[in-house]
């Protein structure tokens, strides 16, 4: 997906490049003026994004490589999921909490696995003015090391259980892979929970409580589907017991995207802490535990899934303005009666709850007002124009297929909050049926790579072994069509990925498989069937 010219070039500095970029992205072809998208989404998906994300108004780039300043087109997104999640996980008796942004050298390192699976990304902060630090301290890359000595402490008997924590914050975790809005950066938005159960039954059924909502993130409010599954063995956090994922899929360019994961971290990590109580018989037991995260990463796969060559197509659950309003001048007849009439609109939508606007701005064409509005992605646009009031009925038209209605005035108030659902449900829809014919069910080795060069993933029989991964990842990684790895060393749009594939989960929903299968690798029995591809 990415392009790399063939003459080398002189390698900038991160802060030069990072705002050549940045300065790059908001022009087009050498035209400063141009406000809209002038790249095709199949022709560079990495170019195309950049454009999409910044001209729309979601991101600005920054001086410091791999952060991004979210705007507030796509801050609001992100207050929505929020503020349902919220709710929701209080449903369940979580509490919110703060814990601090600094973590010890000594607390990181308590748990081997999860050090050594961190590691590579933790950014330490080794001075303050000029003066050296006694101990370097960590920036959080999660959390379970800041809180789970607190929890020890405050964790005595069965009847401080279950203890149910959340915390929205930030975390940094300093990617050397190539940089991408909202998919991999530096510095990330996140919910992180954690929770500490008396047993092994209550913890798992908790973990899969938050997996749900997570789904229902995706498919209710972004109306993006995903595929429910346990991570591979290889692929699980860092020192748990099991990692449940949701995993997503970009058609575009046969990218699999893991959206969020929620882990049953056994007994492990309380043990390693001391997190211990006592139970009804007066037995010492140590703490089940869980931890989830969900974060700003969904933006981004929620932009590549439905934006198109206009601009973002915005689900009208998430979208900051849903009803766009615009009145149609026409030759010298005055603007007012036209946007008098907008503003009655206007006002009775928002009683039915919905976010409008009315753009009544004199110095820009209803043309150029139409492409504006394209590109933000608003699901619905009202034209109201002379001929409109003499007919006593509005123009809709919808972003997301184009097509367009007229609606008599007295009806907008009903009818334009069912088509906005309507709206909803037809992305949802569109996007699940080229998920569903982006995977090829695949029993066959010499079957793989072809499915793969196709931009599918594949589902397959599998015995499950760490080695037999790890075989299959070198293997898929030898032969590959220059197009899929070709790189680009520039921050911008999707980043360059490896041919290799990977395990990307073991679907909840499995397949019946046949009696004697054999895993496609080993040609051992297989498990249970598979879900592999390509992956951000």
């Amino acid at each position: 997906s990415d392009s790399s010219s063939d003459a080398p070039k002189a390698k900038a500095p991160p802060k030069a490049k990072a705002k050549a970029k940045a300065k790059a992205a908001a022009k087009a072809d050498g035209n400063e003026d141009t406000k809209g998208i002038t790249i095709k989404k199949q022709d560079n998906f990495a170019e195309w994004y950049t454009q999409v994300i910044v001209r729309s108004e979601m991101i600005e780039y920054y001086e410091v490589s791999g952060c991004y300043i979210l705007r507030p087109w796509a801050f609001f997104v992100w207050e929505q999921i929020q503020e349902w999640f919220d709710g929701e996980i209080k449903k369940l008796g979580v509490e919110n909490a703060y814990f601090p942004l600094f973590v010890s050298k000594r607390a990181l390192e308590t748990e081997k696995d999860h050090v050594e699976g961190f590691s590579p990304e933790v950014a330490w902060v080794t001075r303050y003015g000029t003066s050296e630090m006694a101990e370097p301290v960590a920036i959080r890359p999660t959390s379970e090391t800041i809180m789970y000595p607190a929890f020890a402490k405050w964790i005595r008997s069965h009847r401080d259980l279950p203890l149910k924590l959340n915390q929205w914050t930030s975390v940094v975790r300093w990617e050397f892979k190539q940089p991408t809005p909202f998919i991999r950066t530096r510095e990330f938005l996140w919910q992180e929970g954690h929770t500490a159960h008396a047993t092994d039954k209550e913890c798992e059924e908790m973990v899969f409580k938050i997996l749900d909502l997570y789904a229902a993130i995706y498919e209710d409010m972004l109306a993006v589907p995903m595929t429910k599954g346990i991570k591979s063995e290889k692929e699980k956090f860092a020192g748990g017991k099991m990692t449940t994922t949701i995993e997503g899929f970009i058609p575009t360019n046969g990218r699999a995207i893991q959206a969020a994961t929620s882990h049953h971290l056994g007994q492990n990590f309380s043990k390693m802490f001391g997190i211990e109580f006592e139970t009804e018989k007066h037995e010492k037991e140590f703490a089940h535990q869980a931890s989830w995260g969900f974060t700003t990463r969904s933006i981004g796969v929620m932009i590549m899934t439905h934006a198109d060559d206009k601009g973002l197509v915005m689900p009208p659950r998430v979208s900051p303005t849903q009803v766009v309003l615009i009145p149609l001048p026409f030759k010298d007849q005055p603007l007012d009666n036209m946007v008098n009439k907008c503003d009655e609109i206007f006002a009775a939508l928002k009683d039915k709850g919905l976010r409008c606007e009315v753009d009544d701005r004199n110095n820009y064409t209803p043309g150029w007002k139409y492409n504006y509005w394209e590109l933000k992605g608003v699901p619905l646009r009202i034209e109201v124009g002379p001929k409109d009031l003499e007919k006593g009925a509005a123009r809709v038209v919808r972003r997301d297929t184009g097509a367009s209605e007229n609606i008599p005035f007295g009806e907008l108030d009903t009818k334009i909050p069912a088509l906005l659902d309507t709206v909803q449900k037809d992305m949802l829809a569109r996007a699940k049926a080229n998920y569903d014919e982006g995977i090829e069910k695949v029993t066959e080795w010499k079957d793989v790579m072809p499915a793969l060069n196709r931009r599918h993933l594949v589902l397959v029989p599998w015995c499950e072994t760490v080695e037999s991964e790890e075989e299959m990842k070198k293997e898929t990684g030898k032969e590959v069509p220059e197009d899929v790895v070709a790189n680009d060393e520039e921050e911008g749009g999707a980043p360059a990925l490896s041919g290799s594939m990977k395990c990307l989960c073991i679907p909840l929903e499995q397949p019946e498989m046949p009696a004697g299968t054999k895993c496609i690798w080993t040609g051992k029995p297989a498990l249970r069937w598979a879900l592999f591809g390509r992956s951000y």
